[in-house]
């Protein structure tokens, strides 16, 4: 008679244990995706594999990135276009809303992908080479350690790509992508006797029926267990929310009459993120929104908030300090996912700027450091022995 196999008794050694193996569960094997190294979650690239870094590896499946636009919009549209670009290039199904662009004119202005390794070097170095570099790189040792956020492309099986901003996606890809679009102009407006108009813009609930009927009748619903199929990622880009031409007042007015049309909206949009295989990037124009409560509740209801400010037209654009650079990028919020709280990013002073044909984002810290060793001595003991010190 054989002897029982007891609970936490290793049959071939005899000895009891109390360790067991952690059972989790599979994540999908979906193209284009990776776990995180922190919590397992199921991740996807924005497309700039410097932003990803500075996001924890990329953005989570499930949740929602709010681009706050910079003043002229040239910068957040760019980001959505990568954001966009990725996603057919990884064989996700695509999702385009605006109320200003054909969203058949953005998927044909698409970047296209970098298929040659192109040395960064001279960019990714930490220090300015010239007279007395040997100092400083004695000062600037302590910046060496920083976080490079771009190293050499990687190739197309990787995860995330490079984009070349002077070439357009070839007419071979784009015509094998899915893609879904919702332009507002084309949309027939709902009778304002449907019901919605005293909760939400009829517009936002026009945007929410067809996210819905996409993430329904595609391979994305993850609440409904009879879905059968290929499993894949629905990405979704939204361009200038809230604006004007939404039918939205909260940029044009202190006191909007669609108060919390936005808020609801973001909140429908969040549920609906949760239980899908689908992402979503959407760019605001927060610098519009007079009434800071709604740009708080906005950030509040997005799981991860990036801050674009531009240089053009501003005094940082002559500041020398700023000359190699386009602008700053603000993180304002990381996801901690499962969690009460969110997280903070801990890499502060970034900026970014359009190098050669792609976009870049760096760290402020070190470069400031070396522009300030690089002062003569006159004029730092000169300084020194003033009033100011």
């Amino acid at each position: 008679m054989a002897a029982p196999v007891l609970r936490g008794v290793s049959p071939a050694a005899g000895t009891e244990t109390s360790f067991r193996r952690k059972v989790r569960g599979k994540l999908p094997a979906i193209r284009g995706t990776r776990p995180s190294v922190h919590n397992g979650q199921l991740l996807v690239s924005t497309g700039v594999p410097a932003l990803d870094h500075v996001l924890g590896g990329g953005l989570a499946v499930g949740t929602l990135l709010l681009i706050e636009e910079d003043t002229y919009s040239t910068y957040s549209n760019l980001l959505l276009k990568y954001f966009l670009a990725e996603g057919i290039i990884s064989g996700h199904e695509v999702f385009v809303a605006s109320a200003s662009d054909i969203p058949c004119k953005i998927i044909q202005d698409l970047p296209a992908p970098l298929t040659d390794e192109i040395s960064t070097q001279d960019d990714t170095k930490n220090v300015i080479e010239g007279p007395g570099s040997e100092e400083t790189m004695k000062i600037a040792w302590r910046y060496q350690n920083l976080p490079k956020f771009e190293s050499v492309p990687l190739s197309s099986s990787r995860f995330g790509h490079y984009y070349d901003m002077s070439k357009t996606m070839s007419q071979d890809i784009l015509q094998s992508a899915k893609t879904h679009s919702f332009y507002l102009p084309n949309i027939i407006p709902l009778d304002e006797t449907y019901g919605f108009s005293s909760e939400m813009s009829c517009d936002y609930i026009q945007l929410l029926q067809s996210l819905q009927s996409a993430v329904h009748q595609g391979s994305f619903d993850g609440s409904n267990p009879q879905q059968k199929g290929q499993k894949n990622i629905l990405r979704i880009g939204v361009q200038s929310l809230a604006s004007v031409l939404w039918g939205d007042d909260i940029c044009s007015q202190e006191r909007p009459h669609n108060l919390h049309s936005l808020t609801r909206f973001l909140y429908a949009l969040r549920g609906l993120l949760r239980s899908s295989l689908s992402v979503c990037v959407i760019t605001v124009p927060t610098h519009l929104i007079q009434n800071k409560a709604i740009i708080a509740r906005v950030r509040n209801l997005s799981d991860t908030v990036v801050g674009l400010e531009s240089f053009i037209g501003s005094e940082r654009e002559s500041n020398p300090l700023y000359k190699d650079y386009h602008g700053l990028c603000l993180v304002h919020k990381i996801p901690r996912l499962n969690s009460l709280i969110s997280d903070v990013s801990d890499t502060k002073d970034l900026a970014f700027k359009l190098k050669r044909r792609m976009f870049s984002i760096e760290g402020l810290l070190g470069f400031i450091a070396v522009m300030f060793w690089q002062i003569s001595e006159e004029t730092f003991r000169g300084l020194m022995e003033s009033e100011l010190f």
